[in-house]
């Protein structure tokens, strides 16, 4: 374990008796001095809020863009993905809990190797990685890294993308959203109590921050967890795909992933591969042109076909893209347009 480098961390206000606000995400923590914010990385030190993970790495890694999962955003492609530890969610099925939830649960404990955004961009260049990943963990509680290292990137025509659950404030995503190329958001449910008995949020911040990026242009990917029993119920499904395509547009790519119990929900079956197929028949009936299901390979749920002729485009295992028959951005039946970037 290493030691924290603490650094002055954007977008909070002074309060009052040294206090501060964090305006990074909408927890809008007020932080007493010596204290930190819901996510166990940012902390008041004298009346001035520090980021304790900045440049502070737990993880990174060379990925396919697929991995993310992001089908339909230069597919085949290499992203470099990069993550501290922290979270502003507590979600009880934390897939990455060890280092998303590591401050929370182990006494505010930091830890990470020392790399800088200088030095993650030249790795992602080194490996030819077309997009760097803000990803694993929630790439909010980062974003002072995250934002010096977008920038950079795009300096040398690398995308940059955040896979995130969706909190930041409007305030962070202006002040991204010049560098963000593309997103894919958990909308983890279509429920305001399932998100504050699971994840300690709220839905409606979630929804804002989706409708933000489709304003902004930046390109996005939705993705569900779908957990047996707390938000499978066919009538949420319906009116979450109802959601994705009335206020982000039908061509918006949706991913109903499988659980497998994780974390606090250890106790809670996999979800049924014939829940996955439903909840995808779901979609497709509210008029999405890409559902996939997730964590399941071999069922299909991954291959991406034309939404107006039924054409097969793009077949996957896993990550693996076994045959890519888009040309031009086109189905070469049709000629639609595929929705996405790099098609």
């Amino acid at each position: 374990m290493t030691v924290s480098i603490a650094r002055k961390a954007l977008l909070w206000e002074p309060q009052k008796d040294d206090g501060v606000r964090c305006h990074l995400c909408n927890h809008r923590c007020i932080i007493k001095p010596g204290r930190r914010g819901i996510c166990a990385v940012r902390e008041n030190r004298g009346g001035t809020l520090y980021t304790l993970v900045y440049g502070r790495l737990i993880a990174r890694h060379v990925d396919p863009i697929e991995k993310k999962p992001m089908y339909h955003f230069h597919p085949g492609s290499r992203s470099y993905s990069i993550a501290t530890v922290g979270c502003n969610f507590s979600c009880r099925f934390c897939q990455n809990a060890d280092i998303a939830q590591m401050p929370a649960d182990r006494g505010g404990a930091i830890a990470g190797e020392r790399i800088l955004p200088e030095a993650v961009v030249a790795e992602a260049r080194a490996t030819e990685s077309v997009t760097i990943a803000y990803t694993y963990t929630e790439p909010t509680v980062f974003f002072e890294t995250a934002l010096d290292t977008a920038k950079l990137a795009r300096q040398h025509g690398i995308g940059n993308i955040f896979v995130t659950n969706g909190y930041m404030t409007a305030e962070a995503l202006e002040m991204i959203r010049p560098f963000l190329d593309g997103a894919n958001v958990d909308l983890k449910a279509f429920s305001d109590d399932f998100y504050k008995s699971m994840c300690g949020a709220r839905l409606a911040p979630v929804l804002d921050t989706l409708r933000g990026m489709k304003a902004a242009g930046i390109f996005v990917e939705v993705t569900t967890l779908l957990i047996p029993g707390l938000n499978d119920d066919p009538g949420q499904l319906a009116a979450l795909a109802r959601f994705i395509a009335d206020d982000l547009g039908p061509e918006t790519p949706w991913h109903i992933s499988r659980f497998h119990p994780t974390y606090r929900l250890a106790d809670r079956p996999p979800t049924p591969v014939a829940a996955l197929l439903k909840a995808r028949e779901i979609g497709r009936g509210a008029g999405l042109w890409y559902v996939y299901t997730g964590n399941v390979p071999g069922e299909g749920g991954e291959n991406t076909v034309c939404h107006h002729c039924g054409q097969p485009l793009i077949d996957r295992w896993g990550f693996r893209i076994q045959a890519d028959r888009v040309e031009d951005g086109r189905c070469p039946a049709c000629g639609t347009v595929v929705a996405g970037v790099g098609m």
